[in-house]
């Protein structure tokens, strides 16, 4: 029973880890063996591009995603962690969106066409699906008048999205990695053969690896109904901003000594 119990209190902590594991791998890669960073769209800016999306769309994607699921949190308010579930998806947005922008950047200065490839077009929709998420659910959760009919309509779509969010920018990573060996990796220029598997293949593959298995770990916590945030009555709580303006008033009343 203990050993159940603790099930999902390892799997949370697999993420943190595995995700702090992959962003310094993430970093390692790109520094070391694609020589840093800068932002003059030449080569080095490009460099920010897989570190910013895998860090937005997947780490910090993924880190936001379980905050429900750490069990230490289901006996206390909803309200703190719903506001960190939105500020992790927020950061991870904003990262991916600069993500963009490098990419971008890098293109245009160097007038290589942009949105022509699977990998660019699967990555694009991901970014737009979560922000669109993202707002979909400010309004529905977080806004004071959002009706409790709403949140109940929205929440499977919300977490299913979420999954299928995940899945995309998992999809869009890979399929830049290979990518980019792809286009490196010719053979010619005094570079390596990408079929001889040099090390900055093998680098980059297992930095594919990593990012897979990161995303199964999350979707399993995801799918997993048993760790779940248990909700009162099975019913959706008004934890919203409003509510918290009003903890806030109550708290300030009970500073001041005048309680109504």
């Amino acid at each position: 029973q203990d050993a159940v119990r603790a099930e999902p209190v390892r799997r949370p902590a697999a993420v943190s880890r595995s995700g702090r594991g992959l962003c310094g791998f993430g970093l390692f890669l790109e520094h070391q063996v694609q020589r840093g960073f800068k932002w003059d769209g030449s080569g080095l800016q490009f460099n920010w591009h897989p570190v910013l999306m895998t860090t937005g769309l997947v780490v910090l994607y993924g880190y936001g995603s379980v905050v429900y699921r750490v069990p230490f949190t289901w006996g206390q308010s909803k309200l703190p962690w719903k506001l960190l579930h939105a500020g992790l998806m927020l950061l991870a947005l904003l990262l991916s969106v600069v993500g963009l922008c490098a990419v971008f950047g890098n293109h245009n200065k160097n007038h290589i066409p942009n949105l022509y490839s699977l990998h660019s077009w699967i990555g694009l929709t991901a970014v737009i699906l979560f922000a669109l998420q993202w707002v979909a659910g400010f309004a529905g959760f977080l806004l004071p008048f959002s009706p409790l009919s709403f949140r109940k309509l929205l929440k499977p779509f919300h977490v299913w999205l979420g999954g299928s969010i995940l899945t995309l920018s998992v999809a869009a990573c890979i399929s830049g990695i290979n990518e980019k060996l792809f286009f490196v990796l010719k053979g010619d220029n005094h570079t390596a053969s990408y079929s001889n598997l040099p090390p900055e293949a093998v680098h980059a593959n297992s930095l594919g690896v990593l990012i897979v298995a990161f995303g199964l770990v999350v979707l399993r916590i995801l799918t997993n109904k048993s760790w779940q945030r248990p909700e009162p009555d099975q019913q959706e709580t008004a934890y919203t901003v409003g509510k918290c303006l009003r903890l806030i008033k109550m708290w300030k009343s009970l500073s001041d000594g005048r309680l109504e």
